[in-house]
């Protein structure tokens, strides 16, 4: 094998590839990347035997060939290269020689025959989004999915299939976000024009999948911006997402996800609307204050004089008020939240303004853009001492 690339190109898609090569590996070859070079184009995998990422780039090839090599010793010695054209060469013993400008290295490899193959679906149910909407349903799910292993159905996202695109939720069990993210209408004249438009009759889909995996998927999407449509395609336990040059392929989470639906209430005595950055700005602020005692922020609704004064008392350190402007419905209340719980709603939101809708002290309060992509934040309250 032998091949020219550019360092900058090697460097970039090594980091992507590298981030789905385990720590401890199972098996000495899941330390490696496999390197495929063909057709003029260089193809890297990283593979932990649930988390797969294939990625690919254009590159000058001589002679075509496969191998393994080491993914951070690779990625070490590449990323302190000078700029400018690499040549690879590997022998027949797997001996891979980079050469540079500055100089030459050598690294040993390992054949690829015994990497395993990521999985592949040629019969599968399928989704079309752009990159945009799947990047608004990761963004505003993925911050209130559980850290805690023990609940590992909850680390994960769900995704199901909803008349017109799918919804993404995540859930601690302290809070619940939901998105609805719709495809937008294909060009007449697009590649998955077709199957985009009739993508809701390939098959439903109500599957859980990991957050690690989706985080790396957002990575990847925010990495290179493609015009192209995503196919999302979910089957015997994987779940494989294809775009431009990239893949990325994972397992799903097993269990029944909770119906969240039903944690959604119905109707609310309390209406706020506030402008967000307003909100996220004075929340900032006052937080300082809130994670000094027990992260807890008091928020109390004043419909008479349109405001919402958020305060904090936290007993021998200091205590703090801040008045947002806002229109109020109903009747005043006093209600209390942890702030990074309000804090991360809020960031994940993209409009100018924001709705609260909320009945008791007591009861969840949800929080939804106004215009934009779909979304409903739920966050349950803290009780309160008078």
């Amino acid at each position: 094998m032998k091949l020219t690339c550019s360092q900058a190109d090697l460097n970039t898609h090594l980091s992507v590839v590298n981030r789905a090569v385990p720590s401890r590996p199972s098996h000495p070859i899941l330390a490696n990347v496999r390197l495929a070079a063909d057709d003029q184009t260089v193809s890297l995998t990283g593979f932990d035997l649930s988390l797969g990422i294939q990625t690919s780039f254009n590159a000058q090839v001589e002679i075509p060939g496969r191998l393994t090599l080491p993914a951070k010793l690779l990625s070490d010695i590449v990323s302190r290269l000078p700029g400018g054209d690499i040549t690879l060469t590997a022998d027949e013993e797997q001996m891979v020689t980079l050469t540079c400008l500055s100089g030459e290295y050598q690294v040993k490899g390992l054949a690829a025959d015994d990497y395993p193959e990521l999985p592949t679906m040629e019969e599968s149910d399928v989704v079309y989004l752009p990159a945009v909407a799947l990047g608004d349903g990761l963004k505003g799910t993925l911050f209130a999915t559980s850290t805690d292993e023990t609940k590992q159905l909850l680390t994960g996202v769900h995704v199901r299939t909803e008349q017109d695109g799918l919804e993404f939720a995540a859930t601690d069990g302290h809070r619940l976000a939901v998105v609805q993210s719709v495809p937008e209408p294909a060009d007449d004249d697009s590649d998955n024009s077709e199957a985009a438009d009739n993508v809701l009759a390939t098959g439903d889909f109500d599957v859980t999948v990991p957050g690690k995996a989706l985080r790396e998927l957002e990575r990847m999407l925010q990495m290179q911006q493609s015009s192209e449509a995503i196919a999302v395609r979910f089957d015997q336990g994987q779940l494989i997402v294809d775009w431009a040059n990239q893949r990325l392929t994972s397992r799903l989470l097993e269990g029944q996800y909770p119906n969240y639906n039903q944690l959604i209430p119905k109707q609310f005595s309390r209406q706020v609307t506030i402008e967000r950055k307003l909100l996220v700005s004075a929340l900032e602020r006052i937080a300082v204050l809130a994670d000094q005692k027990n992260g807890i922020v008091k928020l109390s609704l004043d419909p008479d004089n349109s405001t919402v004064l958020l305060s904090v008392d936290a007993p021998d350190v200091g205590s703090g008020k801040e008045s947002v402007a806002a229109q109020v419905s109903g009747e005043p209340l006093d209600i209390a939240f942890n702030v990074k719980y309000l804090q991360d709603g809020l960031k994940a939101l993209a409009s100018s303004e924001v709705q609260m809708e909320c009945d008791t002290a007591t009861s969840p309060a949800v929080i939804s853009p106004l215009g934009g992509v779909k979304m409903t934040y739920l966050v349950m309250p803290v009780q309160i001492r008078s």
